[in-house]
């Protein structure tokens, strides 16, 4: 009720206004854009207010990235056979050898 004089709850999380958000992105956005070697390409819809970056390929970090290491040969396993695979050479290895 006595707010004016004595201020917000103290526990009380403060209300961002409209202005202040707009500023506050403004601002990260301006130096977000700032650290970027290749600054991407801006355009504005001013029918629908949007606002679209048409960002390079790669960025810098994307290309000092290192490939997933691969995995050594002898902990690779072979692929397994199907079950049907594995019946028919056990039944030619059981059957007497044919004649030519």
């Amino acid at each position: 009720m006595f707010q004016f004089l004595f201020g917000p709850k103290k526990g009380a999380p403060k209300v961002e206004t409209q202005r202040e958000t707009f500023e506050r992105l403004v601002t990260e956005l301006n130096a977000l854009l700032a650290t970027l070697p290749e600054k991407p390409k801006v355009t504005v819809d001013p029918m629908t207010g949007s606002v679209e970056f048409s960002t390079p390929e790669q960025f810098a970090d994307e290309a000092l990235a290192l490939p997933a290491p691969e995995e050594p040969a002898d902990t690779k396993e072979a692929p397994e056979e199907p079950e049907a695979d594995k019946a028919d050479k056990a039944d030619s290895a059981d059957a007497p050898p044919k004649a030519a």
